[in-house]
């Protein structure tokens, strides 16, 4: 009797050390940063943050081994491979996060223009230089203004702790950074609109417009309300998705592009019509339509190209905004200054510009005394 008590007793807490075992495997605790909110003047605004631990218990997204056996896989580049691998992970835990940042769901509608700046975490230069000039938070023609980078982890090591401590810095003082625990690369900008449309039907799923773009990218954003303010009948609950359109085009099959896409990631030799990523504009409506359509459509690393995607899936389309210049300003003549303001007083955006070029640009189209003749000012 005593030898089957001691077994009974074994075995039971063999089975609590596994099942602890596996709960700690499957689920991750990570440090959050939460905003505290404090008071500046007569408003409230997020300036500081605390940290308390916040607990993620979803599985962790394991490599897919069977995608090595897609025909050809062993001579594709090694980030393929990876993006290959990986391209079913969709959910990641947030390392820094601001679930207030519109005020609450409920409140998001007081949001007019959203910013969602894609940024890694060594850019630091330009997001100064952006939050001093066109993603400044403001009112502006009585509607609110906000401001959000978005960003992955970079590095690995020393390295990695640096640049992580360096947007918890920023976040301290600005409180205008998501940052989730996944590989910043290019063929994971996808994952990170994705990830970012997520956030925002949990925490500002009402905010009726955004803009979606670079962290090197000229944005005159007043003109870019007064644009979407003089919308007929759209304040955002329908169909907007507007930038420089790019149509009748497809993968890019050579291995030396940046865009290099093998059939293994995609088969069709055409693309559907998207809008260039460097910067568009979408309504909240749209958004989300997105990133519905997003849970049944498979990555592509290409992100703007993505979205397009999404858009097609749902019936809709973008369409092109003459004021969205991501292909860079056409200047007439070389003998014309690129940089002359007049140029750009009246665009939407222009990709793209080296911070300081950014900083400068900003002061001149907002002095007061500036004139310009209409032909250089018109479209």
């Amino acid at each position: 009797m005593i030898k089957i008590r001691t077994k009974t007793l074994l075995l039971g807490v063999s089975l609590g050390l596994l099942v602890l075992f596996l709960s700690t495997y499957f689920t991750e605790k990570r440090d959050i940063w939460i905003p505290k909110t404090v008071r500046e003047g007569s408003s409230e605004i997020n300036t500081s943050t605390t940290k308390i631990p916040y607990v993620y218990s979803f599985p962790k997204c394991q490599l897919n081994a069977s995608a090595g056996n897609v025909e050809g896989f062993s001579s594709l580049p090694g980030h393929i491979q990876d993006f290959l691998y990986h391209k079913h992970c969709r959910h990641f835990p947030m390392l820094l996060d601001i679930p207030d940042k519109c005020g609450g769901a409920d409140e998001s509608a007081e949001v007019f223009l959203l910013l969602v700046i894609k940024s890694i975490a060594a850019n630091f230069d330009r997001r100064e230089v952006l939050r001093k000039t066109w993603a400044k938070e403001r009112l502006h023609n009585g509607v609110q203004i906000r401001r959000l980078f978005i960003s992955g982890v970079t590095g690995s090591g020393f390295e990695r702790e640096r640049q992580n401590k360096l947007l918890e810095l920023e976040q301290n003082e600005n409180n205008d950074i998501l940052q989730w625990d996944f590989k910043d690369t290019f063929y994971n900008l996808t994952l990170k609109q994705v990830l970012f449309l997520e956030w925002m039907e949990r925490n500002c799923p009402k905010a009726s417009f955004l803009l979606n773009g670079d962290d090197d990218v000229f944005v005159n954003t007043d003109n870019m309300v007064e644009y979407l303010q003089g919308l007929r009948d759209n304040d955002g609950s329908k169909h907007l998705f507007t930038g420089h359109l790019i149509q009748y085009v497809g993968p890019i099959r050579s291995q030396g592009s940046k865009y290099y896409v093998p059939v293994q990631v995609q088969e069709s030799d055409s693309y559907p019509p998207y809008c260039g990523g460097g910067g568009f504009l979408l309504s909240g409506y749209s958004a989300m339509v997105i990133y519905n359509m997003s849970k049944s459509v498979p990555f592509i690393p290409i992100d703007d190209v993505y979205m397009g995607m999404c858009m097609a899936k749902a019936g809709l389309g973008p369409v092109h905004h003459m004021g969205v210049r991501t292909a860079g300003m056409y200047i007439p003549s070389h003998k014309l200054d690129e940089f002359d303001p007049c140029y750009y007083k009246e665009i939407l955006l222009v990709h793209r510009f080296l911070p300081a070029d950014m900083y400068l640009m900003w002061q001149r189209i907002n002095d007061p005394n500036l004139k310009c003749e209409l032909a250089k000012s018109s479209f």
